[in-house]
């Protein structure tokens, strides 16, 4: 996963972290796919064109990578296990949820697989406590080969802006109790409890939600605008599609609220970033995400539960006081979980002090 001008959202978090290594002195290459588009003819169109590109470079420059970094365990992981098996190149792997809690449970040959690369990993990163848990007992991988290592928020991009401003940047009344959402279009990110949700609120107070993310699924698309039809929420709720980071930190600066009601989530990078710019955020009680909004930085709600969803929405446009403590305690785990202090670990991984 690897973003374009076309695709400016498609893995921007591994782009990040490549461009601060880079900018730390580190010669990095990228093989990666960059298109996001799903169904049968584009996955086999777009996996054959990276598995030739990858194999160019394995079999014309695999000698001179020192560590290959392969972000998912599966399909990623495999191809850097050939690397390692060839050239004894240090192999490390990061795994950032839908490798274990999705792809892995496919079948039992892609279970056994993902089991063979994580064991033959030189290292292992886990985003989350949760992913770190299931590699280490399920996955019965040493725990002294697996970190956890989020891959961190930049707080030079992702910062606050006055609120007003921000509001009036995106056409935004001040005020207008406005919720954000960013992330995939599919149903696992939790958008039908969230447009439920939404319906619930615009009962007790006027809302509008914000949905800045790519369609990865139209027909998921079609069965969430057929749901806010029937809710009569056509004027609440609007999609902007896809926006570069700087844009995204905007509306979060704008926004009252993001809302992350996720099925399954491995860490939640959306969520830190809108701590950083001092939104509060609510969130599902799963995965990584569970643990990031703990310590009083978000508020934490049931997963699939629309009405305890409105509940959350509406104490924290209500409540000054819970917004205070939401916004305080966000930017204190946004600053433990700067991206440059993440970089530092990263690269003690590639290049173990005492190894």
């Amino acid at each position: 996963m690897y973003p374009t001008s076309k695709y400016k959202s498609f893995g921007i978090f591994v782009k990040n972290q490549v461009d601060a290594l880079k900018k730390r002195g580190l010669h990095i290459e990228v093989l990666a796919v960059t298109n996001p588009n799903s169904g049968k003819v584009n996955v086999i169109k777009k996996y054959s064109a990276w598995l030739i590109q990858t194999m160019s470079k394995l079999l014309s420059k695999g000698k001179a990578y020192h560590v290959v970094h392969a972000h998912y365990v599966f399909p990623s992981g495999f191809l850097g296990l050939l690397f390692k098996k060839l050239f004894r190149t240090r192999l490390i792997v990061t795994a950032h949820g839908g490798d274990i809690d999705k792809m892995a449970k496919k079948s039992k040959r892609l279970h056994d697989l993902t089991q063979t690369i994580l064991h033959n990993a030189d290292h292992v990163i886990a985003v989350g406590n949760e992913l770190h848990h299931q590699i280490t007992n399920h996955f019965q991988v040493d725990s002294n080969k697996v970190s956890i290592i989020n891959m961190g928020v930049n707080r030079q991009v992702f910062k606050p802006q006055e609120k007003a401003a921000a509001k009036a940047a995106c056409g935004l009344s001040s005020n207008q109790k406005s919720i954000l959402f960013v992330g995939n279009l599919l149903e696992q990110k939790g958008l039908m409890e969230l447009v439920d949700s939404i319906s619930l609120i615009k009962a007790n107070q006027p809302v509008n939600l914000y949905i800045i993310g790519a369609e990865k699924d139209a027909g998921f698309k079609q069965k969430l605008e057929t749901k806010m039809t029937q809710a009569q929420l056509g004027n609440a709720i609007r999609f902007l599609g896809t926006k570069n980071q700087s844009e995204i930190a905007l509306w979060m600066s704008a926004a009252d609220c993001l809302v992350l009601p996720s099925h399954i989530e491995g860490f939640g990078l959306v969520a830190l970033e809108a701590m950083a710019c001092g939104t509060p955020v609510i969130g599902t009680n799963v995965g990584g995400l569970k643990a990031l909004l703990s310590d009083g930085a978000g508020v934490i709600v049931p997963v699939k539960n629309a009405e305890e969803l409105a509940k959350a929405i509406l104490h924290v446009l209500s409540s000054e006081e819970t917004r205070t403590n939401l916004i305080r305690n966000g930017f204190k785990k946004a600053e433990e979980n700067d991206q440059e202090r993440m970089l530092n670990q990263v690269i003690e991984v590639y290049f173990p002090t005492g190894g």
